[in-house]
């Protein structure tokens, strides 16, 4: 099963920002356990890094990413992501746009965020990481 990692739920893991991190830090520790690969694009590296920066500074935040980065998938941003996210008319956040088709270009199964209503053109299944995670308790996924 393939998850993509939105940026809020990285930012709250690098920033040990409660209550959210009690769920993120469960969810970004499964890359590898259960089938489950978990991936985040460049641009939610770049958000994650810049709020990292904020609470961390440079040099914290950089080992961060870099620690985050061998435990987890990079997809890519190129040309077809960038023209899809333009055309479709019911995007109306272009990074969430891009994140959404290089999800689909690396065939994730669910996007992860607490913005869930900021995905609602998605055909790929939306969650939050409690309602995920008490799913996979439950093994209802």
């Amino acid at each position: 099963m393939r998850l993509f990692i939105d940026a809020n739920i990285i930012v709250a893991t690098l920033n040990k920002e409660y209550p959210l991190f009690t769920w993120s830090s469960r969810l970004l520790s499964l890359h590898g356990k259960r089938n489950i690969e978990l991936y985040t694009s460049p641009l939610c590296l770049a958000i994650a890094f810049y709020f990292s920066t904020k609470k961390s500074g440079e040099k914290i935040a950089g080992e961060k990413i870099e620690m985050l980065c061998k435990h987890i998938g990079i997809t890519t941003i190129n040309e077809k992501v960038t023209v899809q996210a333009i055309k479709n008319k019911l995007i109306h956040d272009f990074e969430d746009g891009m994140e959404y088709y290089t999800a689909i270009q690396h065939k994730c199964d669910y996007i992860i965020t607490e913005n869930q209503k900021d995905f609602s053109f998605s055909d790929i299944e939306v969650t939050g990481c409690e309602a995920f995670l008490q799913r996979l308790q439950n093994n209802i996924i």
